[in-house]
C-alpha cells in the first residue's frame, strides 16, 4: 500500500516541488520519515497521528515509511504535516487518492485544525511554474497564495473538511484573487523639518536615484528626523517589486490574511547591537536578515560608528551585488538585498566636533579613533556624504511650514519615470544600479565636465568606485532637472556630496 502526494518546499525564497511518498505495510508498529527531514518535520509523526484520530479516522498500526523526495534536499518546516497525513490515509484507503495535478501545504494541530505556515507565496509561485493546477492551503494563507496569480487556491480549515471534499462528499470553494485596496497611510512629512534645505535637496537626489547616503552632524541637527521621512518621497512600488518583497516577508511569517501584500517600501532601522546574522541573515536554517527585509526600501543605521565594525563590513558585498548568499552546513541560500542605505552619525564621541560653540571636549586622537570604526571600503560604497549643521535659532523661531513631501515626491517620481524609460519599465533598475556599460552610454561627459572631474579626482583622492558613484549621482541630478546630458553644474553638485572628510 503506497501513495504519493505532492507538496512544496522552500529554500531561501525559492520554492521547489516535493513528493511525499507514503508506504504502509504489516509489521511491528513504526513510523519513519526519511529524506533529510529536520526536527520539525520529524515531529510531524505525533501531530499526524493525533490529528487523524481526533478527526475520526483509524490510524494504521503497522509499519509506516514516509519518504520526502528528492531525498538529497534538506526538508525544514511544519507544512509537510498535511501531505504526510493525506498520503498515509490514502495508502490505506480512508481518503481517495489526490489528483497528481494538486499540491497540499499545511501544519496540523492535534485536534485536526489546519494551521497557517510561513513561505506560502514562494511555494505557490513555484507550484505555478511546476504546472500544478490546484493548491490546497490553510485558510489563513489563502489570500497570500492568490497573489501568485497561477493555480486555483483552495482554502481548508480542518482535516475532516478536506477528507470529505477529496472523497466527493462535499465541495470546497476556490479562494477569490485578493485585490489590494489603496489606502492613504499617514506618514512622516518633510514639512515638519525646519531649515536644512541643503540636506533636503540631498535627500531628494538620493531618493530619485536610490543612492546610499551618510549624514554627519551634531546631536539634534535633524539627522534621524530627516531619515525617517525619506519613505514619504520614495516612488510607489510596482507590482513586481511588491511581490518580490512579499516573498521575503512571507518566509519570515510577517504577512497576515488581512494584509498579505507588502505595498509600502520597507523601512528597517535595526539597533546598533544587531549581530552579523541579524543584519545579513543566517542561522542553522538560514533566514533573511535586515538587509533583505529592507529589499527595495531603506535600511537606516543610526549612530553608525556604534555598530560593530565586522557587522558593518558584511554589507559590503550585498551593496554591490544586490543579493546576499548565506552558506551553512545545511546548504546555501540566496536572498535579494537591493536596499538604499541611509546612515547617520555624530562627528565625534561627544557630538560637537567642529561646532562654532567650541563645546567639543574630544582630542584629535579620540575623534580619529571614533571615525575609524567605519572602514574605508564601506565609506567608498556610499554615494553621498553630507554634513548636517545645527539648526539656527531664526529658522526655529519662524515656524514657517516647509515644502511638503508630496511636492518633493512628484519631482522624484518624474525622475524615476525617466530612468524607467531609459532602462526599461520592467528592469527595476535605477541610476544607483548602473553598471559599466550603462555608465559609458548614459554618463558621457563633455570636455569641461571631464576637466572638473579630473580636478576633483586629484584633489580628493577619489577611487575608481567613488568616481563612478559621482557619475551616477550627477546622472540623477540631471534627471531631476529634466536634462538629457550631464553638465558641469550637475557634476559640481555631485562632487559637493563627496567632500566631507571622515
Amino acid at each position: 500500500m503506497i501513495c504519493s502526494v505532492n507538496t512544496m518546499g522552500v529554500s531561501g525564497i525559492q520554492g521547489n516541488p516535493i513528493s511525499v511518498e507514503c508506504y504502509v505495510s504489516n509489521g511491528l508498529p513504526a513510523f519513519d520519515i526519511v529524506g533529510l527531514p529536520d526536527a520539525a518535520v520529524k515531529e510531524a509523526r505525533e501531530r499526524v497521528r493525533a490529528a487523524a484520530k481526533t478527526s475520526g479516522m483509524k490510524f494504521p498500526s503497522g509499519r509506516i515509511t514516509v519518504n520526502l523526495a528528492p531525498a538529497n534536499l534538506k526538508k525544514a518546516g511544519t507544512h509537510y504535516d498535511l501531505p504526510i497525513l493525506l498520503g498515509i490515509m490514502s495508502a490505506v484507503g480512508t481518503i481517495r487518492r489526490p489528483k497528481s495535478s494538486s499540491a497540499f501545504i499545511g501544519e496540523l494541530s492535534l485536534d485536526g485544525q489546519i494551521r497557517p505556515v510561513n513561505g506560502v507565496l514562494p511555494m505557490v509561485i513555484a507550484a505555478k511554474y511546476a504546472g500544478f493546477q490546484t493548491v490546497y492551503v490553510p485558510a489563513e494563507n489563502a489570500p497570500e497564495a492568490t497573489l501568485a496569480r497561477g493555480p486555483a487556491i483552495i482554502p481548508v480549515k480542518t482535516v475532516k473538511e478536506l477528507a470529505s471534499a477529496l472523497n466527493g462528499e462535499t465541495q470546497l470553494e476556490e479562494e477569490p484573487i485578493w485585490v489590494p485596496e489603496r489606502k492613504d497611510t499617514e506618514t512622516l512629512d518633510f514639512k515638519d523639518v525646519l531649515g536644512q534645505e541643503n540636506v533636503k535637496r540631498a535627500m531628494e537626489v538620493a531618493a530619485a536615484g536610490s543612492h546610499n547616503i551618510l549624514l554627519v552632524g551634531p546631536p539634534g541637527s535633524g539627522k534621524s528626523m530627516l531619515s525617517k521621512r525619506l519613505p514619504s518621497i520614495l516612488p510607489d512600488m510596482t507590482w513586481e517589486e511588491s511581490l518580490e518583497v512579499t516573498q521575503v516577508y512571507s518566509v519570515m511569517g510577517m504577512v497576515s490574511a488581512k494584509s498579505p501584500l507588502v505595498m509600502q517600501r520597507p523601512f528597517r532601522s535595526p539597533h546598533h547591537t544587531v549581530s552579523n546574522a541579524g543584519l545579513a541573515g543566517g542561522g542553522v536554517n538560514p533566514r533573511p536578515g535586515e538587509i533583505s527585509l529592507a529589499h527595495k526600501g531603506v535600511l537606516f543605521l543610526d549612530e553608525l560608528p556604534e555598530f560593530h565594525k565586522d557587522t558593518l563590513d558584511v554589507m559590503r558585498q550585498p551593496m554591490e551585488d544586490g543579493r546576499v548568499t548565506i552558506s551553512r552546513v545545511s546548504g546555501t541560500v540566496s536572498y535579494p538585498a537591493e536596499f538604499m542605505l541611509v546612515c547617520a552619525m555624530n562627528p565625534c564621541k561627544c557630538g560637537w566636533y567642529g561646532d562654532p560653540s567650541g563645546r567639543c571636549t574630544c582630542t584629535e586622537q579620540s575623534v580619529q579613533n571614533y571615525r575609524s570604526r567605519i572602514s574605508g571600503p564601506l565609506l567608498d560604497r556610499i554615494d553621498m556624504i553630507l554634513e548636517v549643521p545645527a539648526v539656527k535659532f531664526e529658522e526655529l523661531r519662524t515656524r514657517k511650514e516647509a515644502e511638503p513631501s508630496k511636492a518633493i515626491k512628484e519631482r522624484v517620481d518624474t525622475a524615476r519615470k525617466r530612468q524607467n524609460k531609459r532602462f526599461g519599465d520592467f528592469s527595476g533598475m535605477c541610476n544607483a544600479r548602473m553598471g559599466p556599460e550603462e555608465l559609458r552610454v548614459y554618463c558621457k561627459l563633455d570636455e569641461e565636465s571631464a576637466e572638473l572631474m579630473r580636478q576633483a579626482f586629484d584633489a580628493f583622492g577619489l577611487t575608481a568606485r567613488s568616481y563612478d558613484r559621482i557619475l551616477r549621482v550627477a546622472r540623477t541630478i540631471a534627471d531631476l532637472e529634466g536634462e538629457e546630458n550631464i553638465s558641469t553644474t550637475h557634476i559640481a553638485e555631485a562632487i559637493q556630496y563627496r567632500t566631507v572628510e571622515l
